[in-house]
């Protein structure tokens, strides 16, 4: 059921225009008066612009002390620190969050049999795939999960968001790398930006059979940039089925899917660094952009936050040892290597980081050096000299010239949206 809905390619909701329209949902859905305890999945860091911490303080000023735990879907990503809960969730209090452990702290819902992933990946694979959750979700006696997020075209699954916060947000380590895996080979550019899609087909499967039992509400917003670089809330949608993601996935395709005239030849990508601290959350730079950029082109990544290839020490080791390289080789690498056979996601990035040799990729990089950069296969560009060149600072979405006076394509941020060639 759709509890709530405001949306629209020009509309701009303010932060009490959220707060509202969540009570008003609440009010509808889960009333506080018969509703004895809540958790809420909202985002980490990583979707610092979700427009999370408005809606989770929305929430918690709600149920007050009702609401007794917030699990931020970190996936395979770090644990919130303090100064991120206190920067992306101000007003609340530390205690409320719990960090999920994706390696194993879970509860397996159910099976998704081979068959049906066979099915859905037209062939091309046919493990099963185990519908995992973090264990507190089962047992924490919740009468009410409420699951926010931003949706936006996504690589792996077409877009982000609903029941991906689940099931990969507090999934485990099988399902991650198998999701992920599943969405690599089937296809990056068959998948993006496409509402329906196999991972999506798995958890919506998995939703099906396995989680009637758990009391989940979504709410799911939309954000975009106007011209002037400027992000508005494009949408609400909040509701306990499918058609809430259906409607936000639908303005996301217009408002976060830029479709430019003609192949790039040179893109320019930033990457925050209070987002962006690794090549595993950066690559968005890559797979965001790999559809509208020349073959021979060139991608140029500014990353002053870097630090590290992968966010779990593990993948961390095996980006470093088989690198950024084309799907047939990598593939050929899981054939042939038990490590990387056995944590699927790790080798579904490497796919997803690739040029596929189209084009070649550089990272101006704050902490890597330059020997650990050219190691995974990309080339490595001066922090400070490519500032210098490309001066960003007061530069929007679109095109662009360098000091040199030669044209560039600029995006501030790739999370927001995804870029293709008409």
């Amino acid at each position: 059921m759709l509890f709530y809905e405001n949306g629209g390619e020009n509309i701009s909701l303010t932060d009490q225009d959220l707060a509202l329209g969540l009570k008003e949902a609440l009010h509808k859905a889960a009333p506080a008066s018969s509703t004895k305890k809540v958790l809420t999945i909202p985002p980490d860091i990583t979707r610092f612009h979700s427009k999370a911490g408005v809606l989770t303080k929305a929430a918690v000023d709600f149920y007050e002390q009702k609401l007794t735990d917030i699990m931020p879907a970190l996936g395979t990503h770090y644990p919130m620190k303090d100064n991120e809960i206190d920067e992306m969730y101000p007003g609340i209090d530390h205690k409320l969050f719990r960090s999920h452990k994706w390696r194993t702290d879970l509860h397996t819902l159910g099976i998704v049999p081979s068959e049906y992933i066979k099915e859905v990946s037209g062939g091309i694979l046919d493990f099963d795939w185990p519908a995992q959750v973090n264990t507190l979700l089962v047992e924490g006696g919740f009468d009410l999960i409420l699951s926010i997020g931003q949706v936006v075209p996504h690589e792996i699954i077409g877009f982000a968001n609903h029941n991906k916060n689940i099931f990969v947000g507090t999934g485990g380590s099988e399902g991650i790398h198998k999701s992920h895996f599943l969405g690599a080979a089937y296809g990056m550019e068959r998948i993006m930006g496409h509402r329906d899609s196999p991972v999506r087909k798995v958890l919506n499967y998995a939703s099906d059979h396995f989680a009637k039992e758990l009391p989940l509400l979504y709410a799911l917003t939309v954000i975009s940039p106007d011209e002037q670089g400027n992000l508005h809330c494009r949408g609400l949608f909040i509701g306990d089925g499918y058609e809430c993601f259906e409607k936000a996935a639908a303005l996301s395709e217009k408002v976060n899917f830029t479709k430019v005239e003609k192949p790039l030849e040179r893109v320019v990508v930033y990457l925050d660094p209070k987002e962006f601290r690794s090549t595993w959350l950066g690559n968005k730079s890559v797979y965001r952009t790999r559809m509208a950029i020349a073959d021979g082109g060139e991608l140029i990544v500014i990353a002053p936050g870097l630090k590290e290839f992968g966010e779990d020490k593990q993948i961390d080791s095996l980006i470093r040892k088989y690198g950024y390289f084309t799907t047939p080789e990598t593939m050929k690498k899981v054939e042939e290597n038990d490590d990387l056979k056995e944590n699927l996601s790790a080798a579904a990035h490497l796919i997803h980081g690739s040029s596929e040799g189209r084009f070649s990729i550089s990272y101006a990089p704050g902490y890597l050096t330059k020997e650990e950069i050219e190691s995974v296969g990309y080339k490595y560009a001066d922090l400070h000299k490519t500032m210098d060149r490309f001066l960003i600072s007061d530069k929007h979405n679109g095109f662009h010239r360098d000091s040199k006076g030669e044209e560039f394509y600029y995006i501030a941020n790739p999370a927001l949206g995804l870029w293709s060639c008409k």
